[in-house]
Order: structure tokens, then C-alpha cells, then sequence
């Protein structure tokens, strides 16, 4: 009877192993598929990075895209009133230390200030229980595409022609005919010139979240900071200064702290959660949650904010992504462009100092 066992159990081995070897591939051909290797033409954060590099140029060490920008610190100054709407201690009264970095789009950080209307502010809040909030705000109230698909289009659609410097007039106005979902985003930058400083902006978290209260309860949620300073129209930059930003954001800093006011919009049922393309009514209820408060800047190749990934989906308990499509893609491109500018930085003259500046891996 044991021989027969032994016969028995020696032609099974042979169906186990194709059963265990059948399981790896299959798992290696799923993270062939989220890779792309199985699929030249699906779309990952590698071609998105790469199509930003190519309509901005290649500079080593910076970010692939907001490449121009200074490094910013103070802190968030909690008063409590958003803490029924999530755990994350960050809303509880008191005060966070905030590292954060303004910035322009675009890969080149020699380019103009007034070449573009649209600014941009990053924040990392280290929250006293070691977790963190990171968040990548843009002065304009909506995004100007819905998903990460039509924005690798309209990098394409805007790839600069050799002959000129310039993306193509036609083409693009080919892709945002094609795009109905941008007209929103036009309408806004069709009303607004290029600001004077980035202190007299508000800035938007454009992508939709979720706080979660003590009950498990979500909150659908976007986010903007609204500026104490008001911009009159007197602080006009001289046209020929490209760089009248950080130099503004210097003499104001110099003077006293820039506030800005943290508002927390909640959605009403029906609410797109997915659409960042889409601004909520004015009507739904808003909490002001604190005061940011920025005290210091420095430039940013040595700066705070040099090593920080501002990716939007590292959020600390008692908050959570949506289901907002741009998110996961813009937390896999911060990633790559991340690792290229890092790599970049090692063989870029001084780098013999700048591993001992690099803190964060993230």
C-alpha cells in the first residue's frame, strides 16, 4: 500500500509544480501589464514623464515638470474646527510645521515668470505622531483635462516644433476641440494675466478626498488656500525680470509672514469626485480650517524642499484618495521624475555634498 502511495504522490508533484509555476506567471504578466511591457501603446508614468521631458528640454537635477521654483517654511496653525470632519491630527488645534515649495510649470527652470498664468504651491506638513500630508495645489480652480490619457494627449498635442521653439497653434487647438472637457479651464486662463506674486494667489487642490471622521464617516473634500495679501494692481514687474517671483515672494517675506486661510469645501451628494475638470457649486458648505502661515524661503538647490516628492496621495489617517483617476497617475510620474532628477543629481558638479543633504528617499 505504500508503494502504491509513493506512485501515487510522485504523479502528482509534476501537476503541483505546473499549478505553482502557472501562478508566477501569471503574476509576472500582471505586473508586465501595469508596466506596459506587454503593450507598447498603453500608457505609464515612464511615457508621461518622458513626453514631459521632451517639451521642456532635458535638465538634469530638476523636476520634469514645475522644474522652476523656491523652497518655502512655517507652519498650519489648526483652530480645531475641521477635526469633527476627519481624525487626522494636522486638524486638531495647534500648530504643524509645513515645508512647501512655490513654483511655474514646465520643465525649464530658466524660463520666464510671465510666460505662464498658471503658479503653483506644494506643502508637506510633518504631523507630531511622524505621519505627513502632502499636497500639490494649482492657482487655477479647475484642472484642465479629466484624465491621465487626455493629459499625455495634450503633451503630445503641445510638443514644441523644432523650427520655431513653439508648440504647434493648430494642433493644439485640434486637441481642445476634440477635449470639451477643457473649456472650463480656458474660460480661466482666457480672464487671467500671469500674477505678480505668488502671494496674492489662492491655490487649489483641483483633485477631489476624502476625510474620514471618528465614526469611519467619509467626507468628500477639496481644498484651497486663500491669501490674506490682496493683489491691488500697483506691483506691476518690470516686463524685462524673469524671475520678478521669487524676488517679490523675498521683499514681502523680508517685511513678514504671508497667511493664507486653509478652506475645506464639502460635497454635496452627486458631486463628481472623478471629474477635476468640474468646479462644485458655490453654494456648498466650506470650513476654514487655519492659517498657513510662510516665514522663510530660500533657493530651492539647497533648499527643504530640493529632496521632497509632493506626491498628493501620501496622506496621514483620517484622510483618503478618491477615485479620482489623475491621482494614481500623478502619485507613479512624481515618483519617476523623482528618481531621475535624484539619479541625475550624483554625477552633476558638487553632488560630493548633496548626498549628505538628501534626508528623503520618498
Amino acid at each position: 500500500m505504500s508503494e502504491s502511495f509513493e506512485v501515487a504522490r510522485r504523479a502528482r508533484q509534476p501537476w503541483r509544480w505546473a499549478v505553482i509555476a502557472a501562478a508566477v506567471l501569471l503574476l509576472a504578466a500582471a505586473f508586465a501589464f501595469v508596466g506596459g511591457w506587454l503593450s507598447p501603446q498603453r500608457l505609464t508614468p515612464h511615457r508621461i514623464v518622458d513626453a514631459l521631458q521632451e517639451n521642456g528640454g532635458l535638465h538634469p537635477g530638476y523636476r520634469r515638470n514645475h522644474a522652476k521654483g523656491v523652497c518655502v517654511g512655517g507652519y498650519f496653525e489648526s483652530n480645531g474646527t475641521a477635526a469633527v470632519y476627519s481624525t487626522a491630527t494636522v486638524f486638531a488645534a495647534g500648530r504643524t510645521p509645513v515645508v512647501g515649495r512655490f513654483a511655474i510649470p514646465g520643465g525649464n527652470p530658466y524660463a520666464p515668470d510671465s510666460g505662464t498664468q498658471v503658479r503653483s504651491l506644494a506643502l508637506r506638513f510633518s504631523l507630531a505622531n511622524g505621519q505627513q500630508w502632502r499636497t500639490a495645489m494649482n492657482n487655477m480652480p479647475v484642472f484642465v483635462v479629466a484624465t491621465p490619457e487626455a493629459f499625455y494627449q495634450m503633451l503630445q498635442a503641445g510638443r514644441p516644433d523644432p523650427a520655431t521653439g513653439k508648440p504647434d497653434g493648430a494642433r493644439m487647438g485640434a486637441f481642445f476641440a476634440a477635449h470639451p472637457e477643457t473649456a472650463a479651464f480656458l474660460t480661466w486662463a482666457k480672464a487671467v494675466k500671469p500674477s505678480a506674486s505668488f502671494a496674492t494667489d489662492s491655490y487649489y487642490s483641483l483633485d477631489a478626498f476624502y476625510l474620514v471622521d471618528a465614526s469611519g464617516q467619509r467626507h468628500a473634500v477639496r481644498w484651497r488656500v486663500v491669501p490674506e495679501a490682496r493683489d491691488d494692481g500697483s506691483n506691476v514687474p518690470d516686463a524685462s525680470d524673469n524671475d520678478y517671483l521669487a524676488q517679490d515672494l523675498q521683499r514681502r517675506l523680508a517685511a513678514g509672514p504671508q497667511r493664507w486661510h486653509l478652506l475645506l469645501t464639502l460635497a454635496a451628494p452627486g458631486d463628481p469626485t472623478n471629474d477635476a475638470t468640474k468646479a462644485w457649486p458655490a453654494d456648498r458648505p466650506t470650513v476654514d480650517a487655519g492659517t498657513l502661515v510662510i516665514d522663510s524661503e530660500q533657493a530651492q538647490d539647497g533648499g527643504p524642499c530640493r529632496d521632497v516628492n509632493y506626491d498628493p496621495t501620501i496622506l496621514p489617517t483620517g484622510m483618503r484618495i478618491s477615485d479620482d483617476p489623475l491621482l494614481p497617475a500623478r502619485s507613479a510620474a512624481y515618483a519617476d521624475s523623482y528618481l531621475r532628477r535624484t539619479s541625475e543629481e550624483g554625477h552633476l558638479p558638487g553632488a560630493a555634498s548633496a548626498g549628505a543633504r538628501r534626508s528623503e528617499r520618498k
